[in-house]
């Protein structure tokens, strides 16, 4: 069976071959196979699992902070406790909800006001944040004003 290395990513391989379709993602040491159908997933865990040491989690529910959740056929991605998580490490746990992410009219600029006294936290954070995006793309514009400041 011949995988295709994807262009964009360099972990996610793609196999077509007739109506047979299967996207196996690496991450590290940790692997999502989806497959479009049951036989060829199992045809291709074993054909992995004779290179490589390998155990079958079952059906995926969470992989790199996001939560998979299943109705029907279909999948929902979430990344709640992710970003529940991204709150308490910045201690803002008990600040308050707004109804805009970010401040309309910013009154701070990079060359005011207080460094942050700990910038490797800010970066990770920023990280964080920017990764969250990826199902909360609503967030986008205010994660994006922190890389300008």
């Amino acid at each position: 069976m011949g995988f295709l290395q994807s262009l964009c990513d360099n972990s996610l391989f793609t196999y077509h071959h007739g109506g047979d379709i299967a996207y196996l993602l690496i991450y590290v040491d940790d692997i999502i196979l989806t497959t479009s159908s049951d036989s060829l997933r199992l045809k291709l865990m074993g054909s992995l699992a004779t290179e490589f040491a390998m155990k079958d989690l079952g059906p995926l529910s969470y992989f790199l902070g996001i939560t998979v959740s299943r109705i029907g056929h279909k999948m929902f991605l979430s990344q709640q406790s992710y970003a529940l998580d991204i709150v308490n490490r910045a201690s803002m746990s008990t600040c308050n909800l707004v109804a805009t992410p970010v401040d309309t009219k910013p009154k701070l600029g990079a060359s005011s006001g207080v460094p942050f006294d700990n910038p490797t936290l800010y970066r990770s954070l920023a990280g964080a944040l920017h990764y969250l995006t990826f199902t909360r793309p609503d967030i986008s514009y205010a994660v994006q004003q922190i890389y300008l400041e």
